[in-house]
């Protein structure tokens, strides 16, 4: 992460950079907990969904969920990891309420997955329509039981305590320092739990150039561990119970090694596969990641590389967009636009998900097609293509017929309305003899509104071209 001061009053900080490094935790998609076999639900009451296990109940033994190992080696396959096929559970001791055992359970000496890396684009440039590529090194990826959630209450100074373990998606901790180029890094702070994206770019960015006015101004950086404000948009000093500790790490004794094998063919004599983790298959079921997509949505149907962004980054829209190129002889090009300009831009001015769409993917793929058949103009096909978002009960051959907007094809009609505007302008006509030709196209805009657009545009520019010669 480069970030270059753009405060003119901070001259000496020009050449100092940020490095970031991330520890993002990231809930499991699973029916239940990572060592019980306790229910996951949103939002479910406090402490409803607590296993004896979960408690910290003596004698009680952690169990490992299958379906939590499956989901790390997916991702470290996502993230070009090294898939260990021995790793290693560890306990972290700490004392705090949501944690009643005093330990959690961790992988800290050999996890999972190891040395991965994450290619990522993204468009920059003035106009935002250049593929920037960048890479990001991966340490690790490991499994670590979930503290419970600390509820505290101010007001009767007291804090509650939720085992559930089942909030919380996505959490951020950011270490975030500052050096000149050539110089040993610099003291790290650490953001603790910053739980959105936008809020993740926005802590960083405040740190950073917070550690940059301290240093400008003589001070110096302290190790220690902040929380970002999102009302203020301000990394504060947490309290000292957040600060450093030793953790204590030792071997989790409940918990023999974690084995996963990398084939059928690997898994030892006696041992059932179907109970192992196999990590071929799993290949085999990884989804199509978001930069294959594009490349291939670019190559396959020569789409811009924005208008791939968009598709893969829009849920549904892809599957959207291709039903529609299914059943439409238009092309891909022409349909994007429909799909972006036309489709999108109406749900996002009405704050309406793709889910919600009044059109769907058969009814735009039947008016690309009466568009592409020459029965209907472009600017009569955006008239129907409106109508359908306020009528999605009727067909499109039905409004086109109601809106009376198919194309005239009678050649004598269509010159009648042309001598009719021409013989009405003649200011505009003298000045496109003149020589200013861009202003047909005004000549061409009455006609198709007198039409209601029921025009072909290249036959009107066409004709009014002959009749101002």
């Amino acid at each position: 992460y480069d970030r270059i001061s753009q405060d003119p009053n901070y001259t000496t900080s020009l050449s100092m950079v940020g490095v970031v490094g991330l520890e993002i935790h990231a809930q499991i998609h699973a029916a239940s907990k990572l060592f019980s076999s306790s229910g996951v639900r949103f939002s479910a009451p406090p402490n409803s969904l607590v296993a004896c296990f979960d408690a910290s109940l003596p004698g009680t033994l952690p169990v490992l969920n299958r379906r939590c190992v499956e989901a790390s080696v997916m991702t470290g396959l996502a993230l070009n990891c090294t898939i260990n096929r021995k790793s290693l559970f560890d306990r972290k001791h700490y004392f705090y309420a949501d944690m009643p055992a005093g330990y959690q359970i961790t992988q800290q000496r050999l996890p999972i997955a190891v040395n991965g890396s994450l290619t990522y684009s993204y468009l920059g440039g003035r106009k935002r329509n250049q593929v920037v590529t960048k890479n990001v090194r991966i340490k690790q990826i490991q499994l670590e039981q979930d503290s419970g959630k600390s509820l505290h209450d101010d007001h009767r100074n007291q804090t509650l305590i939720d085992l559930n373990r089942a909030e919380g998606q996505l959490r951020v901790d950011a270490n975030v320092s500052v050096h000149r180029p050539g110089e040993p890094l610099g003291v790290r702070t650490e953001v603790k739990n910053i739980n959105s994206a936008r809020y993740v770019a926005k802590a960083i960015d405040y740190e950073i150039q917070r550690q940059m006015e301290v240093l400008d101004t003589g001070g110096t950086i302290l190790n220690e561990t902040r929380a970002f404000d999102s009302k203020s948009g301000a990394t504060v000093p947490m309290r000292d119970k957040e600060g450093l500790q030793d953790y204590r790490f030792m071997p989790e004794p409940n918990l023999p090694p974690l084995f996963v094998y990398e084939s059928v063919a690997s898994v030892p004599a006696g041992v059932d596969p179907t109970q192992v983790v196999v990590i071929d298959r799993l290949k085999a079921i990884l989804p199509e990641l978001p930069g294959v997509k594009r490349a291939q949505l670019v190559e396959e149907y020569g789409l811009l590389p924005e208008h791939s962004f968009t598709l893969v980054n829009e849920v549904g829209l892809m599957d959207y967009f291709e039903r529609v190129i299914q059943k439409t002889k238009a092309e891909p090009r022409k349909v994007i636009g429909w799909v972006i300009k036309e489709l999108l831009g109406n749900l996002n001015q009405n704050g309406l998900r793709l889910t919600q769409s009044p059109i769907s993917s058969e009814a735009l793929a039947e008016l690309l097609n009466i568009l592409e058949s020459g029965h209907i103009s472009t600017s009569a096909a955006k008239v129907v293509f409106q109508e359908m978002w306020k009528l999605p009960e009727k067909s499109v051959k039905q409004l086109v017929a109601e809106l009376d907007l198919e194309l005239i094809s009678d050649q004598e009609q269509i010159l009648q309305i042309c001598r009719r505007v021409v013989d009405a302008h003649p200011e505009e006509v003298r000045v496109i003899r003149a020589g200013n030709k861009k202003v047909l196209n005004k000549l061409m805009g009455i006609v198709q509104k007198e039409t209601k657009g029921r025009t072909d545009p290249l036959q009107v520019r066409r004709i009014l071209e002959e009749m101002t010669s």
